[in-house]
């Protein structure tokens, strides 16, 4: 119990309480979403990017299966018309999947045991804990449009579990985001072939939580390729920013 507490407590800090984060953050996503906009935040935590897409005016589906979690953004956003928190996991097909739940550090619970292998063997991951195990039901992202809509951009992130998520989508969305880690580069060049197969896209990345994009154009996936074997080096994660060609 003082895992999970400690836990929960410590994403309610890195992801709500420093300073300037918030204002930052709307100022990115200003990008993709605006006043009456549907944004999916697949992963959705403790509600930081839920916060400041309500601040642009969209409407957020919070997709989160985690129980800690979803008592946080049921006491922040539970009365909001603009937000909708869907209880599930999104993969490649509905049903029930395990979810491993890390008390200590719920950033990293994840449904990707290969996921867990390959960062387990990571320095950085040393002393993470994958502490307990639970049922959720799962659903496509195929489902979530069917049911509230296409969104203007979607956030995934999953811990491992990407290629899972984009391959219950069967139609190209106007814009997505996914995770990079450097120690998982070969998981996310599948991720990437796959949104290749899916639309005509344009990519950047963005440093864990800088808010910023590292180049200053949109690149074709050789060299967003090429970017990320430069960050791959300094072993700092990030995401990846994916729009449809106009």
């Amino acid at each position: 119990m003082f895992s999970r507490a400690w836990g929960i407590g410590r994403s309610l800090a890195m992801y709500h309480g420093i300073p300037g984060r918030h204002r930052k953050m709307v100022r990115f996503y200003s990008e993709f979403l605006g006043p009456g906009d549907i944004g999916f935040d697949i992963g959705a935590h403790v509600g930081s990017r839920v916060r400041a897409w309500r601040k642009l005016g969209a409407n957020v589906i919070a997709i989160e299966p985690q129980p800690d979690c979803l008592k946080v953004l049921r006491l922040f956003f539970g009365r909001a018309d603009d937000v909708t928190i869907v209880p599930s996991a999104v993969g490649a097909r509905p049903g029930t999947a395990h979810l491993a739940l890390s008390s200590a550090t719920p950033t990293v619970s994840s449904m990707s045991s290969s996921w867990r292998e390959t960062v387990g063997e990571d320095r950085s991951f040393a002393r993470v804990r994958w502490d307990r195990s639970i049922e959720v039901e799962v659903v496509t992202l195929d489902d979530l449009i069917a049911k509230h809509g296409e969104p203007a951009f979607c956030k995934i992130d999953v811990e491992g579990f990407e290629l899972d998520v984009l391959s219950g989508l069967s139609t190209p969305l106007r814009a997505l985001s996914f995770e990079y880690l450097p120690f998982a580069h070969d998981a996310t060049v599948a991720v990437l072939d796959l949104v290749q197969r899916l639309g005509p896209y344009r990519y950047n990345y963005s440093p864990i939580e800088t808010m910023r994009f590292a180049s200053d154009r949109w690149l074709d996936a050789a060299d967003l390729m090429r970017l990320l074997h430069r960050f791959r080096p300094l072993g700092r994660s990030g995401d990846v920013y994916a729009r449809l060609e106009r």
